[in-house]
């Protein structure tokens, strides 16, 4: 059974602990050694970083990062922790103040509480972000980001060839046709992922705003008493995923949690298609695809000839207010944002514009000339709206239950209750 507390709780439990640790935040950190000067030799310890990439602890990635920050930290020692279903877990976490030294900032934190349980950046470090509204409060940042992606679908080219498929399909009747073709052919057409429910988010949150072509559509949300509605972008990118699920064109074990499987299959071309960002491709290469064999094309859902994709900042990295090496956790976040390979190995755009990707799939997806939509920062009042709904957004679990509903319609009826409710009380 999977633990879900409401903002509201983290908060309350926090609010009542914080009287045993009023000095937690009010210890100033150290000065920082000058611009390309040598470490400083009280460098040391042993911090704990929280993260989501779970396969990078696992193939020794993390490692061999901490093995290099030692060469240049002698007395440093970095350990990892993997959280399976970050976005829901780290909350538990957080309230309980067990939440290692750095970590992943949750993405449903107001900003106006990030530094309740964040530290806030150096100047250097925070100088060093693109995006520039996203986890700030008050003048201060809190996190930096650890990649840009955008979505689209990452598809197997001998899977398509198997089946016939000539071209990528660049309308949504394209797409259901193609799918039509893989799964006659004895491939799983698309791999949604719905056992392992976080996937789901990107046929609601992220897909609704690119559709849009208005990266603050969930913002505005907070205006309206009934924003589900079949007709709108919701209604139009869950029938899609509905569609999918209806005609048999996504994998049949749906309970089971099969990401790390479902990588495998369609490295080996079992399965045609994700949804997902370009982030994956990276994964399933290490998985044994060939690159040549691996592409990449926006989302075609509608049919219209032109089509938007959105440009998201990845998690972003901070440094833990309870943190007992405040010092040594910030040279670390400054170290695994510039000094790693985390953001190529993860296959992330480049942070700078002016920089050429250096994936062939990106390229194949900027040659179809999506429209692409820098993405906007969640407001506070949207996600104090989705707390009082009691919704989780981003985890990907309502997604779940709106694809299974008997009745769209109804599931929807129940959203817009919540949501109004939510209004009212705000």
């Amino acid at each position: 059974m999977k633990l879900r507390w409401p903002m509201h709780t983290i908060l309350l439990l926090f609010l009542l602990s914080a009287g045993c640790d009023s000095q937690g935040s009010q210890q100033a950190l150290p000065s920082p050694s000058p611009a390309g000067g040598d470490s400083p030799p009280e460098l040391s310890g042993t911090i704990v970083m929280l993260t989501n990439r779970i396969d990078l602890i696992e193939n020794g990635t993390f490692k061999g990062y901490a093995d290099k920050f030692n060469k240049k930290y002698p007395g440093a020692n970095v350990e990892f922790e993997g959280l399976s279903n970050y976005a829901t877990d780290i909350l538990v976490r957080l309230s309980t103040k067990d939440a290692g030294d750095v970590l992943l900032l949750p993405v449903n934190l107001p900003a106006k509480e990030l530094g309740l349980f964040f530290e806030p950046l150096t100047d250097e470090l925070a100088a060093q972000e693109k995006f520039t509204t996203f986890a700030t409060y008050d003048g201060k940042r809190y996190g930096l980001s650890t990649g840009t992606t955008t979505s689209g679908i990452v598809y197997n080219k001998q899977a398509f060839k198997k089946a016939g498929i000539e071209k990528v399909p660049q309308t949504l009747n394209e797409f259901y046709a193609a799918s039509a073709k893989l799964k006659q052919a004895g491939i799983i057409p698309l791999y949604m992922n719905y056992g392992a429910v976080w996937p789901l988010r990107d046929w609601g949150d992220n897909l609704v705003n690119y559709m849009s072509g208005n990266p603050d559509y969930l913002n505005n949300m907070v205006h309206e008493d009934s924003p589900w509605k079949i007709g709108n972008e919701w209604g139009q990118a869950l029938e899609i995923a509905r569609t999918m699920l209806a005609k048999g064109y996504v994998e049949d074990q749906l309970f089971s949690n099969n990401w790390e499987i479902s990588k495998t299959m369609l490295a080996k071309g079992e399965a045609g298609m994700y949804l997902q960002g370009n982030w994956t491709i990276r994964q399933i290469l290490d998985a044994g695809a060939k690159s040549e064999d691996i592409g990449f094309f926006p989302f075609p859902y509608d049919n219209s000839t032109s089509h938007n994709a959105l440009l998201n900042p990845d998690w972003f990295i901070g440094v833990s207010r309870y943190s007992n090496n405040k010092e040594l956790a910030m040279a670390w976040v400054k170290f695994f944002v510039t000094e790693t390979s985390y953001t190529t190995n993860s296959g992330f755009l480049p942070a700078d514009d002016t920089e050429e990707p250096s994936m062939p799939q990106y390229s194949e997806f900027l040659s179809y000339h999506p429209k692409l939509i820098e993405a906007t920062v969640q407001s506070d009042a949207f996600i104090d709206m989705s707390n009082r709904a009691k919704l989780s957004f981003w985890s990907g679990d309502y997604i779940q239950e709106l694809l299974a509903a008997p009745d769209l319609q109804k599931a929807f009826d129940v959203l817009n209750e919540k949501w109004k409710e939510a209004r009212a009380g705000q």
